[in-house]
């Protein structure tokens, strides 16, 4: 049963000029997302920098309003709500059940505030008596595996690592049915990121947790999701079971992000090709598939007809005029 189901969601943002301040175009960050979370499932977002993967998060989190689409969320047992379109009053009762773990420890926790105070905040707003917010606070400590006698100290005091810990204890207070994850170890050391990972699949397993999990870093994707849906200028260009889409990647954008993944032996990367040039400008796409200038396998038809996002197998989705005549990965 999906807990989340997000459909055609678009976000724009107008472009002004001119002594009115008329409008004369629009940056379209998010350009018809459509993609859906199961109970217990971790979805991986991933894409390059300004490809909206963040935008997306954001409106999910009503952070930001959505031009249009739908975002349908399970906020009771087979009861879904759109919260595209739910008034802000009725906005806020269910912000308990979505709750985010930032990108950055370091500006994400008030550096005024103790610990303990930290991870309580959010039982305080929501009229959890004090006795209940210190055990709260005590018990989740242990779940981050941090030691009990951080809650007395400051921010300062502890690594980035420890921090992005505090900050997933926070998120976890009020016990989400969905969390949204917005690079949450692109700030920290290699190793300090693996000991992360290691703890969001801890508490995946042990809580049920759902997953918005946006990245980057395809290796460390691998290793945290079910599925990955990879976006470029707005768009999801391929969905997939994360085992297969590693595999085998169907979208050339797919594949370029896979061969510019390190790898210890560069050989094993075989014919994969990194895409060469910038990231299309989202105020000004080009015509046809917004990929096709750095698309190695463009053809003429790629560049005046933009290909919709179509299921070529079980669980599998690619946006690409060629996916079904090409061995883009080598696969077929």
């Amino acid at each position: 049963m999906n807990l989340l189901e997000v459909q055609d969601l678009k976000k724009h943002y107008p472009i002004r000029a001119g002594l009115l301040q008329r409008e004369v175009g629009r940056v379209r960050a998010v350009d018809g997302v459509s993609f859906h979370i199961a109970k217990g499932e971790t979805l991986a977002l991933v894409g390059e920098s300004g490809c909206g993967k963040t935008t997306v998060s954001r409106c999910i989190l009503r952070a930001l309003t959505v031009t249009s689409g739908a975002i349908r969320f399970a906020a009771k047992e087979g009861e879904f709500v759109d919260l595209a379109t739910l008034p802000k009053r009725q906005v806020r009762p269910l912000r308990r059940h979505i709750q985010m773990i930032f990108q950055d420890p370091y500006a994400s926790l008030n550096p005024r505030m103790l610990v303990g105070d930290i991870i309580a905040e959010p039982l305080k707003v929501n009229g959890v008596p004090a006795a209940e917010r210190r055990d709260r606070v005590t018990e989740l400590l242990e779940l981050v595996q941090m030691p009990p006698g951080a809650r007395s100290r400051f921010p300062h005091a502890f690594s980035g690592g420890q921090r992005q810990r505090v900050g997933i204890a926070r998120a976890l207070a009020l016990n989400p049915k969905l969390v949204v994850a917005d690079e949450p170890v692109s700030a920290l050391d290699v190793s300090v990121q693996a000991q992360i990972i290691n703890l969001l699949l801890d508490l995946q397993d042990r809580l049920g947790l759902s997953m918005l999990f946006v990245a980057h870093d395809l290796s460390v994707v691998r290793h945290v999701s079910d599925r990955v849906a990879v976006m470029y200028v707005g768009r999801i260009v391929e969905v997939a079971p994360t085992d297969a889409l590693y595999r085998a990647p169907l979208h050339p954008y797919t594949e370029a992000l896979l061969a510019a993944v390190p790898a210890p032996d560069p050989a094993r990367r075989g014919h994969r090709r990194i895409a060469q040039g910038d990231v299309a400008d989202p105020a000004n796409p080009p015509p046809g598939c917004a990929f096709h200038p750095r698309c190695p396998y463009a053809i003429d038809r790629c560049r005046v007809d933009r290909p919709e996002l179509t299921p070529v197998s079980d669980g599998r989705w690619v946006s690409c005029h060629r996916a079904e005549e090409l061995d883009l990965a080598g696969v077929r």
